[in-house]
């Protein structure tokens, strides 16, 4: 069979759907929905504090509970995707997760969001895979699929930033709960936009799922933020602490113990398995943790430090979102040229500096010397990094296993998002607490902005390690002879 020099068959090309940009714009809009809600809470999160009397400890359950729940359901979610159809899963995906929101808009008390958003993430774990698998056996050109990737890279890496934006607007002239709330009329527009757009597919074979490999992976993930969040409240020298860590890795290994002797695993280990893949999924995981943590604990600088308002806050992290657009813009046409690698590594290693850079800020340093430079640098390394990831994990992957590894994109980096924020609000806390006990345990309000700003830089070092163990896995994992687009193109 011949090939075209854009990499797909003469076939392929004629089967391909006439209303695929169509089906992009409505994908991308759900994809810049899930991906924006892991960051909205961020701004409203001070208000939601004090309007329902969280903890310092227990703020960040209201990112991780979202970002646990979709990371650790994302695998089964993208094995429902394959095999149950993947229009159908899409549209259910966007209902649920409407109606979730709702729910954590109205929250009484912290328990109560922190439940809303874990069911937002459940859904999310159903839509996201969808969404990206549905992008990759709609575009069965090649050079078609890179630039499809280009705009979910884009979306993928702007989404938390603009979530920060409209979470801004909202909050000030609304209120927090409205970051919520907006999600189930954006919802109910895209469903019905996906009707007539969106074809149906799905893979052939037996319908089996891996319930406790599920079960597993997310109470191993639960129980390891639930130990920092303990260390957070009661220190690292508690039983309590250790036991729960111990319990998440005790888990998280029984549960690849299960995936290796399951005739129909979660997760089928040879997706992992894979150099290059395997590469990229440990480096996204790092990304994610060094990005979510990065973002919360800039959101308390403006706020609490620099005495921004809400939309003033959001609209600070302006430049962030212009830099990951930018570089996945330009970036989606170097990935055949370059190859995936070196668009990672470099990406990545910008990153590093532009985190790097933050451990410059102080409370007087104020937003132009200090956050402005880094939220440039940082924006366009992972702008660069998150186009030409899909193109490294999605590389000649089978197509019954489109949905999963397409999954474990949004897995890695959702469950960097839970683990990244709790262990760098651990990390802050017990930074902020030694300053506190050499001053008797009393500070002057100046002293205290002294202090989280001292949190504030270990946190943002914390991040700038994640970034660069993302940099080491691209480097000793990821082959340069990568081919620079899929091999084999997902079929319907």
């Amino acid at each position: 069979m011949t090939m075209t020099k854009s990499g797909a068959t003469p076939q392929s090309i004629l089967a391909a759907d006439p209303r695929r940009w169509l089906a992009l714009a409505v994908v991308s809009v759900a994809t810049l929905m899930v991906v924006l809600d892991a960051s909205i809470i961020n701004i409203a999160l001070p208000h939601a504090q004090a309007d329902l009397h969280i903890t310092d400890a227990n703020r960040q359950w209201a990112v991780t509970a979202y970002a646990l729940t979709f990371g650790g359901l994302l695998l089964l979610g993208g094995r429902i995707v394959d095999f149950a159809g993947r229009k159908r899963v899409f549209l259910i995906g966007l209902i649920g997760f409407a109606a979730a929101s709702m729910l954590a808009g109205l929250a009484p008390d912290g328990g109560t969001l922190f439940a809303g958003r874990a069911l937002q993430g459940a859904f999310a774990a159903l839509l996201a895979p969808a969404a990206l698998s549905l992008i990759a056996v709609t575009f069965v050109d090649s050079r078609e699929r890179a630039k499809a990737f280009g705009v979910y890279g884009a979306l993928q890496g702007a989404g938390g930033t603009v979530g920060l934006i409209a979470g801004g607007v909202l909050t000030e002239y609304a209120n927090w709960r409205w970051c919520l709330f907006v999600n189930a009329p954006i919802a109910v527009v895209v469903a019905v936009a996906a009707l007539p757009v969106l074809r149906e597919s799905r893979a052939e074979g037996a319908r089996r799922y891996d319930i406790p490999g599920a079960v597993l992976v997310t109470s191993g993930l639960v129980a390891v933020v639930w130990g920092f969040t303990h260390a957070a409240e009661s220190g690292w020298n508690t039983m309590e602490t250790w036991v729960l860590l111990a319990a998440g890795l005790v888990l998280l290994a029984t549960f690849v113990i299960v995936e290796h002797r399951s005739a129909h695993p979660l997760l089928p280990l040879r997706i992992i398995w894979d150099r290059d893949r395997g590469g990229a999924f440990l480096a996204s995981l790092f990304t994610g943790a060094g990005m979510f943590g990065l973002m919360l604990f800039l959101t308390y600088y403006l706020q609490i430090n620099l005495g921004y308002q809400p939309l003033r806050a959001g609209l600070a992290f302006l430049p962030f979102s212009i830099g990951i657009i930018a570089a996945a813009t330009f970036g989606a046409r170097l990935v055949n040229t370059l190859g995936p690698k070196r668009l990672m590594a470099g990406g990545v290693a910008v990153a590093v500096v532009g985190t790097l850079w933050l451990l410059r800020v102080s409370a007087t340093s104020g937003y132009i010397p200090a956050v402005l430079p880094a939220m440039v640098l940082t924006g366009l390394g992972l702008g660069i990094f998150f186009v030409a990831l899909p193109n490294t994990a999605l590389s000649g992957i089978r197509p019954s296993d489109t949905g999963v590894a397409s999954a474990m994109i949004s897995t890695t980096q959702q469950i960097g998002g839970a683990i990244g924020p709790a262990l760098l609000n651990t990390l802050y806390i017990a930074a902020f607490t030694a300053l506190l006990s050499t001053h008797g345990g009393a500070m002057s309000r100046a002293g205290q902005l002294d202090g989280y700003v001292h949190g504030y830089r270990i946190a943002f070092l914390a991040s700038a390690v994640l970034f660069s163990l993302a940099l080491t896995a691209v480097g000793l994992l990821i082959r340069d002879n990568q081919d620079s687009t899929m091999s084999t193109p997902p079929t319907i």
